[in-house]
């Protein structure tokens, strides 16, 4: 299976190339990374096994043909390389965080008239699907429930990946209550959080955390917390990326979430 992997020098891209490199049956043809282009991905990173040339920009990887890209960059130039990608017929699995509802339902519209998948991921660590799945179970009997996200402090999008797609899956379930209804609080509205997909999202931005989310549920006499936090390795993301990259092209459209293409 031919990979075009873009941000391939990044914390997680470039754990996600050297997983690719010890795997049989993927072959990186292309990497996408401003400060390496020119050289080749093994060069840049120090791996012997990732003879991969780098470009600086998508559509001059995309002159080789894949069968799918993997988009690790930035909020700013992942919907561009995501679109061209589908243009040039390769599925995708998104990596990068910080895109909108707006921006994936445009890419799934895109997706669908070109036959392909898009398999988009706040988060490809196993205890961030299960943490998803069981937070859609509980809301599904709790009617309380707000995000709270984690980041480092320097961190510019807000909320993550991660919370993000947390966010869109509870609201899926159902619209939580909320209380005091937000255009009657007393006080700055920002301090109720954001609301995205009807659910309320608190982001904390401070030295010592990686990326964390945690979902807490409330009713009466009783709360209940599930968390996920990250160490500061990318490893932990590795193994899932690369199902998403074997699975992807039995998509059609967007899906959100890891657990599209497993059996939980």
């Amino acid at each position: 299976m031919r990979v075009i992997l873009a941000g391939a020098t990044g914390w997680a891209g470039s754990a996600i190339a050297r997983g690719i490199a010890r795997s049989s049956d993927l072959h990186l043809v292309a990497a996408i990374a401003r400060k390496a282009a020119g050289q080749t991905l093994g060069s840049a990173l120090g791996e012997p096994a990732l003879a991969a040339p780098v470009h600086a920009t998508a559509a001059a990887a995309l002159a080789t043909p894949c069968d799918v890209f993997v988009e690790f960059t930035k909020p700013t130039s992942a919907k561009e390389n995501i679109l061209a990608a589908l243009e040039a017929g390769a599925h995708v699995v998104v990596g990068t965080s910080g895109l909108s509802d707006e921006d994936y339902a445009e890419i799934d519209g895109v997706a669908r008239a070109r036959g392909r998948g898009v398999l988009a991921c706040g988060n490809f660590a196993l205890t961030v699907v299960l943490l998803q799945r069981f937070a859609e179970v509980a809301a599904r009997y709790l009617d309380y429930f707000e995000i709270i996200d984690y980041a480092h402090e320097d961190k510019p999008d807000a909320p993550s990946g991660t919370a993000r797609e947390l966010a869109f899956r509870l609201g899926q379930v159902k619209a939580p209550h909320s209380g005091v209804p937000l255009d009657q609080i007393r006080g700055p509205r920002e301090a109720r959080g954001a609301t995205l997909n009807g659910v309320q999202v608190h982001s904390v931005r401070l030295p010592g955390y990686v990326i964390g989310v945690e979902a807490v549920f409330g009713a009466p006499g009783q709360r209940l917390h599930l968390a996920h936090h990250a160490g500061s390795s990318a490893e932990p993301y590795v193994d899932g990326a690369l199902l998403a990259v074997r699975k992807v092209a039995t998509l059609q459209g967007v899906h959100r979430g890891l657990d599209a293409v497993m059996t939980l």
